[in-house]
């Protein structure tokens, strides 16, 4: 029963909350005179009240509703209009029955109540200042991370472009023309002619240029990153990057997490892709690690290489396109990014996700798609 209730309560808060999203929507997009007549009807209904039960049970209080309202949903001189009507209101219908022996006290009275109206109307009228510069800042900020969100993902489908053209357009043509080269080699060697053997060596170096140019393809637009491939691309990358740069990079422990989203799969084979990349550039290690493990409902991506590390204060700064692209791409997937030095030296570069998470946003996918 406890369980039922503590999870109907957030609920009933929620249609509440759209309940009066909705209505002031609405308010804000009537007339101004429409709210100021609808809060002098409800003024004159509390001054109604407040005649028939006389000066002991005062109604004072309920004045602030409309006032409230008006200033909530028409502004600021709404709001004053509709404190002035309260406050003779409340000296028409409390006049039969005051206990004030002059008309000077009474006066003073309703100067005070003025008062108190008039300072809740630039009160409220503050409220909604804030309500709306929160819900300005809100939406830019919304509005920034789908630009951010835009930009790696032009990125992302630009680099699967220039990776596809390369695989079938330049390296079909590199082939062909190995091909071509092939044939020259068998035909010179067949006719006796010494230049046969320098054929068979342009033939033999088209073959690598073919491949490297597969293996950067390869890298740039992972064809294995999908549903159930993360582990097999990470592999893939190891052994590209391992041929392109003579530097031994290990991939070990990687798990095939089946990610449903092939967008969450994407993030993190990037992410480990830039890491790799930056200590091969930057941090003359002789050695990388690449390692991928599940443990409960944390998946963890980490890469660490022997080299000299990075510096504190790029660490701090998060100084190059690559890093800040790597901390975005971790934040869309709501799990946290840390570079930290090694004990034995070098650099550990560890993205952490929470696999509800990554749930989460594959219904996200799924539905910016539809």
């Amino acid at each position: 029963m406890g369980a039922t209730a503590a999870g109907y309560e957030p609920e009933k808060q929620t249609r509440l909350v759209r309940l009066w999203t909705a209505a002031t929507e609405s308010m804000r997009g009537q007339s101004v005179w429409l709210t100021i007549s609808v809060m002098m009807v409800v003024t004159l209904g509390i001054g109604w009240l407040d005649n028939i039960t006389g000066f002991e049970v005062t109604w004072f209080v309920f004045y602030g509703i409309p006032i409230f309202l008006a200033v909530w949903w028409a502004g600021n001189r709404a709001g004053l209009f509709i404190a002035l009507l309260s406050g003779v209101v409340w000296w028409l219908a409390n006049m039969s029955t005051t206990p004030y022996e002059t008309q000077l006290g009474y006066a003073w009275a309703l100067l005070n109540r003025l008062v108190y109206l008039c300072v809740a109307v630039f009160a409220v009228s503050a409220l909604r200042h804030k309500q709306e510069a929160d819900a300005a800042r809100i939406q830019m900020l919304e509005e920034r991370r789908q630009l951010e969100r835009d930009i790696v993902s032009v990125s992302e489908h630009e680099q699967q472009r220039i990776g596809q053209d390369l695989h079938d357009g330049i390296c079909q043509q590199l082939a062909a023309i190995g091909c071509a080269a092939r044939v020259l080699a068998e035909d010179l060697q067949a006719q006796g002619v010494q230049a046969a053997h320098d054929a068979s060596l342009i033939e033999g170096s088209l073959r690598m240029v073919v491949m490297e140019a597969r293996n950067l393809a390869r890298g740039i637009f992972p064809v294995h990153v999908d549903r159930s491939g993360l582990a097999a691309a990470l592999e893939d990358l190891g052994k590209m990057m391992s041929r392109l740069t003579g530097i031994p990079i290990a991939v070990t422990d990687c798990v095939d997490v089946p990610l449903d989203a092939p967008e969450v799969s994407m993030h993190l084979y990037r992410i480990a892709q830039e890491a790799v990349a930056n200590a091969v550039k930057h941090s003359g290690a002789t050695e990388i690690h690449v390692a991928m493990k599940l443990e409960d409902d944390l998946l963890e991506l980490r890469v660490e290489d022997n080299g000299k590390g990075m510096p504190p204060t790029a660490r701090l700064r998060g100084d190059g396109m690559g890093l800040r692209t790597m901390h975005y791409r971790a934040q869309v997937l709501q799990g946290g990014l840390a570079i930290e030095p090694r004990a034995q030296g070098g650099t550990s570069v560890s993205c952490r996700v929470q696999l509800k998470d990554l749930n989460e946003l594959k219904q996200l996918y799924e539905h910016e798609e539809n």
